[in-house]
């Protein structure tokens, strides 16, 4: 009698789901965040036409592949976003803006994982990977804090007043993004069971994506050469390196997270690491002996491109999420930590020589 009630029950409220927002992207394991869900389809047949494998390879050319449009996109969301809300006077630091969108759709993803597994695998790779990824950055986040510390824009203020300003944008960008995370997997557990059913692609569609996909990095390598000089630092240069950071990163997690029980070392290190050369180009065009325009350019494409898409907040975030409290601390304390410790390691001294300036000396013109 029991189970007939339950049974009825099912077929009243057929659109019933959870919707805890608590638990959004708790259950996520931390190898999974970042390689292509397993195919979960029913048999029919078109099964001929599907990838042998119960899943595609993490380093297959169709995930790959994908990860270059998504990065490309990702990049120009992130440019698009902090000059849409750079401006005097602002309330809100512009990074909050990108943090926050990119964490959004990172825990949408992150709660759309099944569907986009029936659909498409090397999509959700590519939402999560590849667009949210590159449209997050751990490195400008932490560059931004220290030249809060240092008071790189000479702002009449204390000390403590500088400190303060670091710490807010620390911990509110952790808040934010957090927050953030958790909304976008509430709102797709909310729509997910009204999503119509797609047909997954066929194997002349799945390649002839993959083939857009080079397209899209041609298309960037002749927006680069093509397009007017100007161009170059605001956008055209940082293309050219958006999907090779998206791929260091990927690849980094894909070999490095596995090793390590409890602490993600493949996003620790490509966060590390971005940040170390995001440090570098800054000092570079910082210099008391501005280097060329084009030069210039060049670098701030590969900061913009390179190390903004090598680094993360939304994966960073979502690894967060599935670690146990302890290891949450740790993980948090030793990345922002140790990415502080890399500024001043590599801008401290170069400030101290006197041969470099607090704010960019470089000219684009």
């Amino acid at each position: 009698m029991k189970k007939g009630k339950k049974d009825l029950s099912r077929l009243r409220y057929p659109r019933q789901v959870h919707t805890s927002i608590h638990n959004v992207g708790s259950d996520v394991s931390l190898d999974s965040i970042d390689v292509p869900p397993p195919i979960r389809r029913t048999s029919t047949h078109h099964d001929h036409q599907l990838p042998r494998s119960a899943t595609y390879h993490p380093l297959a050319p169709h995930v790959l592949l994908l990860l270059i449009p998504a990065s490309i996109f990702g990049l120009l969301a992130r440019l698009g976003i902090e000059a849409l809300t750079t401006y005097n006077d602002q309330s809100i630091f512009s990074l909050a803006y990108v943090q926050g969108l990119g964490c959004f759709v990172m825990g949408f993803g992150l709660e759309m994982k099944e569907p986009m597994s029936k659909l498409y695998p090397p999509l959700y790779t590519a939402l999560t990977t590849g667009f949210c990824g590159s449209l997050t950055t751990f490195s400008s986040w932490q560059l931004d804090v220290f030249s809060s510390w240092l008071n790189s824009e000479d702002v009449h203020r204390s000390g403590l007043q500088d400190f303060i300003d670091g710490l807010g944008k620390s911990v509110f960008t952790l808040v934010i993004s957090t927050t953030s995370l958790l909304f976008g997997g509430y709102i797709a557990r909310i729509i997910h069971p009204y999503l119509p059913t797609i047909k997954p692609p066929t194997k002349k569609v799945r390649y002839a994506i993959s083939a857009v996909s080079i397209l899209f990095y041609v298309a960037a390598l002749l927006s680069y050469f093509l397009l007017p000089t100007p161009y170059r630092h605001q956008a055209t240069a940082a293309l050219l390196f958006a999907f090779p950071g998206a791929l260091t990163r990927y690849l980094l997690s894909t070999v490095l997270n596995p090793m390590m029980i409890g602490f993600p070392l493949g996003t620790f290190v490509a966060n590390f690491t971005g940040t170390a050369l995001l440090a570098a180009f800054h000092v570079i065009q910082s210099t008391n002996k501005p280097i060329s325009p084009n030069m210039c350019s060049l670098i701030q494409g590969l900061s913009d491109g390179y190390s903004g898409c090598l680094t993360t907040i939304s994966t960073f975030v979502a690894e967060i999420r599935a670690l146990h409290r302890w290891e949450q601390l740790r993980y948090v304390l030793m990345s922002w930590g140790g990415g502080q410790l890399l500024m001043l390691t590599i801008i401290g001294p170069a400030l101290l020589s006197g041969n470099v300036y607090k704010q960019q000396t470089c000219s684009f013109d």
